[in-house]
C-alpha cells in the first residue's frame, strides 16, 4: 500500500492515546480505534508510521501489530489466549533437558535452573525436571498458580507474551522477561539454547539463521512493547 499521508500526530482520547495520519484516527485491520493506554506506546507506533516512505510496510511496523492483536483478539477473545499462554507451562522447554552431551546438560542447568527457582520464589511453584524428551505431567497446583499468574495480567501484556512465549517455548521465560528478571536478549538465548548449541557444533545454516534472526527481531519488538507499556 502506497502512503497516503503527510502528517503522522498523537492525540489524547477515552481511554489513552490514538495516533493520527492527517488529523485522522488510525484503526486496526477490524476497524477498532487504535487507543493504546501509554503516550510513550503511542508515540512510538507514531514513528513507525511516520518512517514509512513511499509505501506502508506492515513488518517494519512491529509495536503496531502487537497493538492490533491486543484490540482485535486478546480483548474479544481473552480467555483462548490466556489458555494458549498457560498451556505452554504444561510442557514448559526449561523443563526438559538433555541426556547427553554432558556440556549441553551443564549449559541447560545453567541457563535455566535460575528461572526455574525464581519461578518457584515468585509462584510459589515446584517445576520438575526430565532428561529426554517424553512429556511428563506437572503438578496441577503448579499448572494452577501459573495460570492465575497470565489471567492476572492485562490485555495488553497478554499480546507481547504470548508471542514471547511462542519464539521461547516457555511460560517461565516468557514471565521473567515481563516482570524484568531476565533481559530481551538473555530470554531469547535462553530459549535458542539447543539450536545455537548445535550451530556452535556443526555450523550454521543460512535459512534457519535468518528464521533465527526473525524470532530475535520479534522478541525484542515484544520486549520493547512491554517496556513502553511500563513508561506510562
Amino acid at each position: 500500500m502506497k502512503r497516503f499521508y503527510k502528517s503522522v500526530s498523537v492525540a489524547a482520547a477515552d481511554g489513552g492515546y490514538q495516533i493520527h495520519l492527517d488529523g485522522r484516527p488510525v484503526r486496526t485491520p477490524s476497524k477498532a480505534l487504535l487507543v493504546v493506554p501509554a503516550k510513550a506506546l503511542a508515540e512510538a507506533i507514531a514513528h513507525e508510521w511516520d518512517a514509512q516512505v513511499e509505501t506502508i510496510e506492515p513488518a517494519a511496523m512491529p509495536l503496531t501489530r502487537h497493538a492490533n492483536t491486543v484490540l482485535d483478539r486478546v480483548t474479544p477473545q481473552r480467555a483462548m489466549v490466556t489458555d494458549e499462554i498457560s498451556r505452554y507451562g504444561e510442557s514448559d522447554l526449561v523443563c526438559y533437558r538433555a541426556e547427553w552431551p554432558t556440556d549441553l546438560a551443564e549449559r541447560q542447568a545453567t541457563s535455566w535452573d535460575p528461572l526455574i527457582d525464581w519461578a518457584r520464589r515468585r509462584y510459589d511453584v515446584n517445576l520438575c525436571t526430565v532428561q529426554g524428551i517424553m512429556h511428563r505431567p506437572q503438578a496441577e497446583d503448579a499448572l494452577q498458580r501459573l495460570t492465575q499468574a497470565v489471567e492476572a495480567l492485562e490485555d495488553w501484556q497478554l499480546a507481547p507474551l504470548h508471542t514471547i512465549t511462542t519464539i521461547t517455548g516457555s511460560l517461565v521465560i516468557g514471565l521473567a522477561l515481563l516482570e524484568g528478571e531476565v533481559s530481551p536478549q538473555a530470554a531469547f538465548e535462553a530459549g535458542q539454547l539447543d539450536e545455537l548449541y548445535q550451530v556452535e557444533k556443526w555450523g550454521e545454516d543460512a535459512l534457519a539463521q535468518k528464521a533465527r534472526e526473525t524470532r530475535r527481531v520479534d522478541l525484542l519488538s515484544a520486549a520493547k512493547f512491554l517496556e513502553l507499556l511500563r513508561a506510562a
